[in-house]
């Protein structure tokens, strides 16, 4: 069995994938308790999709989350490092013309500048070894005018929660994950790095330094799970309009 660690070697993350791909949504579901339904309707809101858009869905997975927002006629390319992911989402998706799935490391993505009208990712920043290099190239892929959406586990801001929260990471789910999953040593992890993951305010600070105006968050479910977004400058703003600040909505 594969299991990463917070190393976040690219490899070892990528082999852990393969071989959770076939099971992964089902055991997300379970884990979740039914919000991974919730927070993708939430997402696809935030990204706006419409019709004609080129959207890059990173660390899209099988391609649930692209499947979402290419309902609206949005062209999405269902980008992902491991290729028994992308493998299990070519098939999963096949009748869909709207979703072209392409094997990709996010930290050098095999993309032009301002190629997108928005770029999304759903749980999958938290597993790049260098989120802040990831979040550069997201910018650099971006069209000017373009928004991204990130979602992504967070910090409960109410201490019951929080620990309430981490005591179901450490305790339940590892037995939920036995249950549920071809490998539960690979879920872990997902436990692991969630609690080594920085706090709401510091994935928006992120998103400042890459460049991204307008950058906001919005916490789902308690703050288990945070929504941040914000918009790739147009060459205008960049020379006249000082950086927005931070909101919570």
């Amino acid at each position: 069995m594969n299991r990463a660690d917070l190393t976040k070697r690219p490899a070892q993350v990528a082999a852990m994938f393969d071989e959770v791909a076939a099971h992964y949504d089902r055991t997300n579901a379970v884990l979740s308790m039914g919000n991974a339904t919730l927070w993708r309707v939430a997402t696809t809101r935030a990204v706006n999709p419409k019709p004609g858009e080129r959207i890059l869905d990173i660390a899209a997975g099988t391609g649930t989350s692209s499947a979402a927002l290419a309902r609206t006629g949005a062209h999405i390319v269902a980008a992902d490092f491991s290729a028994g992911m992308i493998e299990v989402g070519r098939t999963r998706h096949a009748d869909n013309p709207n979703i072209e799935f392409v094997q990709a490391d996010a930290t050098a993505l095999p993309f032009a500048d301002g190629e997108f009208d928005a770029v999304t990712s759903s749980f999958g920043l938290r597993n790049v070894v260098l989120p802040q290099k990831a979040l550069a190239e997201f910018y650099r892929v971006t069209k000017p005018g373009g928004r991204i959406v990130i979602c992504e586990f967070s910090t409960p801001p109410v201490t019951p929660v929080r620990v309430g929260y981490f005591a179901y990471l450490n305790h339940v789910m590892p037995a939920v994950v036995r249950l549920a999953s071809s490998n539960a040593e690979a879920y872990d992890y997902l436990g692991e790095s969630i609690e080594a993951w920085p706090v709401q305010a510091t994935l928006s600070g992120w998103l400042r330094d890459a460049g991204y105006d307008e950058v906001a968050y919005r916490n789902l479910t308690l703050g288990i799970v945070a929504l941040h977004r914000g918009i790739k400058p147009t060459a205008q703003l960049e020379t006249t309009e000082p950086a927005a600040t931070e909101t919570v909505s």
